[in-house]
């Protein structure tokens, strides 16, 4: 084989990126992925995807069944995610959002931002069974992290094509922008059906000093209990829950009400 021909190695960023695409692909919370499964995902030859699992798995942050050869997410991957979870305090987020949820008899959810997605990390639909990402374009609560976007973090034309999940889901850029204006305008997102039918949703930022959102609070149910004429009053309980979670989650400096 003449050095033209021979295939190249991955660079070291290359690598690494590789190595977390692989840990990307068990975002789906599905069953547990074979080398083969990783390589059809990642378009990836399987000696390559075998070769990334295995030394995933020497670090811990996969694990194999060895009767199925199958891969899941590893005790590493647990640690570290338990330790983010301290270190942003959202264990202290936990009670509070319970409370919301007994007062508003809704399930209530908080979110942070990770690229395109809106990363459910506490709250009622943080269950084994459910995905925890979720559309910006699409949610309540991606609407939120949108509208008052973090420094880096970019708008409506930083994401992938637009995928309708309901006739209602807005897929065109321009009106998402169109959205977010007047979601800023009213301090508040709704989501009536556009991830899902007989969904309502609504949302609002948990902001720093700086006026963008670390955080989405939103409140979910159908549209019998969320109903028109009670939204201001499940939008005033839902800001009083997200201004003290501005205190539990930011440092002092942080926050906007400090």
């Amino acid at each position: 084989m003449s050095e033209a021909t021979a295939p190249r190695r991955p660079t070291g960023a290359q690598a690494v990126r590789r190595a977390l695409d692989v840990l990307h692909c068990f975002h789906d919370n599905g069953p547990d992925l074979s080398a083969s499964d990783l390589a059809r995902r990642l378009a990836l030859p399987v000696s390559t995807a075998h070769r990334l699992a295995r030394t995933l798995l020497d670090a811990g942050f996969l694990e194999q069944d060895f009767r199925t050869a199958r891969y899941r997410l590893g005790p590493a991957v647990t640690e570290l995610g338990r330790l983010s979870y301290h270190q942003r305090g959202l264990h202290l987020a936990a009670p509070e959002l319970t409370d919301l949820a007994e007062r508003t008899g809704v399930t209530a959810d908080l979110a942070l931002r990770s690229g395109p997605h809106a990363v459910i990390v506490a709250g009622g639909s943080v269950t084994p069974k459910v995905g925890l990402r979720r559309p910006l374009h699409s949610t309540a609560l991606g609407k939120v992290l949108l509208a008052w976007a973090r420094p880096g973090e970019g708008g409506p034309s930083s994401l992938p094509p637009l995928f309708a999940f309901t006739e209602r889901t807005i897929v065109e850029p321009a009106a998402l922008e169109a959205e977010l204006t007047r979601v800023r305008t009213a301090g508040h997102a709704r989501n009536d059906g556009e991830s899902a039918h007989g969904v309502r949703t609504l949302a609002v930022p948990v902001l720093d000093r700086t006026g963008h959102a670390r955080f989405a609070l939103a409140l979910r149910a159908t549209p019998e209990l969320i109903t028109d004429d009670r939204t201001d009053w499940f939008l005033s309980r839902a800001r009083g829950c997200a201004r003290a979670l501005e205190i539990l989650l930011l440092p002092p400096g942080d926050r906007s009400h400090s």
